[in-house]
């Protein structure tokens, strides 16, 4: 069957007797009759027609009417010409608004999915129209770049390319989320989401991404989400600089501040003295946490400084004397070491800690 006989009648009407009018007046259509054909068009793409068989279908008409028609062929061609270019607008207005519909559609669904706002079970069979089943374990990688980043960002098509070129169609789930890229994957998928941090940095020219732990059932995905963000702020905090952060590898920092009281009552006991060095207490908080970066060694932590190590080993007795606590001694070690990382986590000193 040809494609012109798949269209249905319903779909050119009117078109042969316009042709003729045309024909026989050489006038132009006018701004209704533009109108009609355009909205003829809009209907067969909701219907489900292909462009190209629609265009046949008038080109086809217009052919086995020719030999009835008046007038010259320039009037029929031009005839034709605005006809066919007006179905082909009202096609593509079509084409447009479902284009449209479906990312409002995929965004409801991907807004629902992150934060838990929909019922589980109708978020399980919505989420299947997706490539997800919400039944299996899931994880999230979030990706945080320089810019900030949309669904049609170049960074994010090249992204979506590298994976389905890599992975195909194995339940995975790209988009974006106030300006940041986020994959979800199946949790027993790890290498997706590591190959989603490789590209992203790549894309990114750095950045930094942030894998949470897989989680069970349809509220695994936003579990895993909410990790992965905690995950990202944490890394600024503590001001980390790797390009990949795990939040299974990272366990002890949320225990650490989930009495944040208690914390900021250790890092003011301990690290408080150091307010009153001639300097300010930044240079020594700083030598801290250089020094425990740096495995304890003085020498390596001095070089991160561009201090020399005699200046450093100051900074480290002044601290003793300070606060009474010897960097050097293991007994005292741990204790500060925690108190730094209270301090960095709480934003300490610039933030008061009366209000961490």
């Amino acid at each position: 069957m040809s494609g012109a006989a798949r269209i249905p009648e319903t779909y050119l009407e009117g078109y042969v007797a316009l042709l003729a009018d045309v024909c026989a007046t050489g006038r132009r259509l006018k701004r209704q009759e533009l109108e009609t054909r355009r909205e003829l068009g809009e209907r067969a793409a909701d219907a489900g027609y292909g462009l190209r068989d629609l265009v046949s279908a008038h080109l086809t008409a217009a052919r086995e009417a020719r030999p009835s028609l008046p007038g010259d062929p320039d009037s029929l061609l031009t005839g034709m010409h605005q006809v066919v270019d007006a179905v082909a607008e009202g096609y593509e207005r079509a084409q447009r608004q479902a284009v449209r519909q479906e990312e409002a559609t995929r965004r409801e669904f991907i807004d629902d999915l992150l934060h838990g706002r929909s019922d589980l079970g109708r978020l399980a069979e919505r989420a299947e129209r997706f490539g997800l089943r919400l039944s299996h374990t899931h994880a999230v990688a979030v990706a945080r770049g320089p810019a900030a980043y949309d669904e049609g960002h170049q960074v994010a098509r090249q992204v979506e390319r590298a994976l389905i070129a890599r992975f195909h169609d194995r339940g995975i789930l790209l988009t974006t989320k106030d300006g940041r890229l986020l994959c979800v994957a199946p949790g027993d998928q790890p290498e997706v989401l590591t190959y989603f941090a490789k590209q992203c940095y790549a894309a990114m020219d750095g950045g930094q991404v942030a894998i949470g732990r897989s989680q069970p059932g349809p509220g695994g995905v936003v579990q895993s989400y909410e990790e992965a963000l905690s995950v990202l702020d944490l890394g600024a905090r503590l001001e980390l600089r790797e390009p990949v952060l795990y939040a299974s590898e990272l366990l002890v920092y949320p225990v650490l501040t989930r009495d944040r009281q208690a914390m900021a009552d250790l890092v003011q006991a301990t690290l408080g003295p150091l307010t009153a060095a001639r300097g300010g207490v930044e240079p020594l908080l700083e030598t801290l946490t250089a020094y425990f970066d740096s495995g304890c060694v003085a020498a390596e932590a001095a070089r991160r400084l561009t201090l020399s190590v005699r200046a450093f080993t100051y900074r480290l007795e002044r601290i003793r004397q300070l606060t009474g606590a010897n960097p050097t001694d293991p007994s005292h070690r741990y204790m500060l070491q925690t108190a730094v990382i209270g301090a960095r986590l709480l934003g300490w000193p610039a933030a008061p800690l009366g209000t961490a």
